[in-house]
């Protein structure tokens, strides 16, 4: 019988390094977005927001991050089955809006990215191409 168990989540300083590239990357894509980095948990590790940006990006980055983060998945590739039971289940604590990216660094599950601010296809461009720079795994890609 395991007694524990151990989760790998992401540093501070890899979540601040993530949010400082997605100000950047969506900066250069003309968006003010908003960032939210949570852990495994769904825990908010880091988050910051640009001037400017619109108040109600803050809770959509957030929901973003929190259910790329505990399913893995990017949110877009939520079931359409489930969309609404997954909002009404959780009391809209997750979403399936694009944006929210799921942070592996080689094959560890480290937490989930969220980046709110422009359109869905925006946000999953700029989450995508942070990642990237970050030197995470892309798996969010749409096949």
């Amino acid at each position: 019988m395991t007694l524990y168990r151990q989760t790998a989540s992401i540093s501070y300083e890899t979540a601040t390094r993530a949010i400082a590239i997605a100000m950047e990357v969506g900066a250069r894509a003309g968006i003010r977005p908003v960032i939210s980095i949570a852990d495994p948990s769904m825990t908010l590790v880091a988050y910051g927001m640009a001037d400017g940006a619109t108040p109600h990006s803050a809770e959509t980055s957030r929901r973003k991050a929190a259910t790329s983060a505990s399913t893995r998945k990017r949110s877009a590739l939520i079931p359409e089955a489930l969309v609404t039971k997954l909002a009404l289940g959780t009391g809209n604590l997750l979403t399936a809006v694009d944006g929210g990216m799921p942070i592996y660094f080689g094959d560890v599950h480290v937490g989930g990215l969220g980046v709110a601010g422009g359109t869905p296809a925006q946000d999953a461009e700029v989450a995508l191409e942070t990642l990237r720079l970050l030197g995470a795994r892309s798996e969010g890609e749409m096949l």
